[in-house]
């Protein structure tokens, strides 16, 4: 799989995102996002296009592995799950915005009810949370048979770690604190900034065991 630096990983995310919204329409209608999901996964794929893009070349030894494909995998598919979450949180915020009587842009007043947005939020990031669960999991089974243990404090198992962290308190608060409204769809646009700041700035500017998530030294 070509996950080895970030232009590969691109493009089969953006695919993967885009993949997930078009299920999610025979759930539910949630074609309002489609300016949201199309707009990100664009911006996305231009700016590693012009900036980091890298030839092909064999994996690293470390990466040559059945569990590349399921750790990286599903990662996406929590990435893609919380990408949902944090655009019907975006949604809501505006509704809400607008129901209270604030001016609004005109689409706003085609959208669901704010709250019809915050709980199908709540249901697709319970889906990514529990997708993102599996990945730690299998980055740690990973760990332990490619560097001998199976955890290691590594930057990127720390915001893997931190972004676990920040979608659970979404959970829990909602579930048991009575988080409703604008201070949930925050945490959760929080938590899926998070996600970006973790597959890019970590993986770009950090040192460690997962530098070949990057690109190459010679550029």
């Amino acid at each position: 799989m070509p996950w080895s630096n970030l232009y590969g990983f691109a493009l089969t995310a953006t695919a993967l995102i885009v993949g997930v919204f078009l299920v999610a329409q025979f759930w539910q209608n949630v074609s309002y996002l489609g300016a949201f999901i199309v707009g990100f996964c664009l911006l996305f794929l231009g700016i590693v296009n012009v900036n980091f893009y890298v030839d092909v070349v064999p994996q690293p030894v470390p990466l040559q592995s059945a569990w590349l494909v399921i750790h990286v995998f599903v990662a996406i598919l929590g990435t893609a799950f919380f990408a949902l979450g944090a655009g019907l949180s975006v949604m809501q915020i505006l509704q809400a915005r607008r129901e209270l009587g604030a001016r609004s842009p005109k689409f706003v007043a085609t959208l669901p009810p704010s709250e019809h947005l915050e709980n199908l939020a709540y249901r697709v990031i319970l889906v990514g949370f529990v997708f993102w669960t599996f990945t730690l999991i299998a980055g740690a089974i990973w760990a332990q048979r490619a560097w001998g243990r199976y955890w290691g404090w590594d930057t990127k198992e720390v915001w893997t770690f931190i972004i676990w962290t920040l979608f659970a308190g979404y959970i829990h608060a909602r579930a048991t604190r009575g988080w409703r409204g604008v201070r949930s769809a925050t945490l959760a646009i929080i938590g899926f900034a998070a996600v970006i700041f973790n597959f890019t700035i970590v993986n770009l500017f950090f040192k460690g065991l997962h530098s070949y998530s990057g690109l190459p030294i010679d550029q």
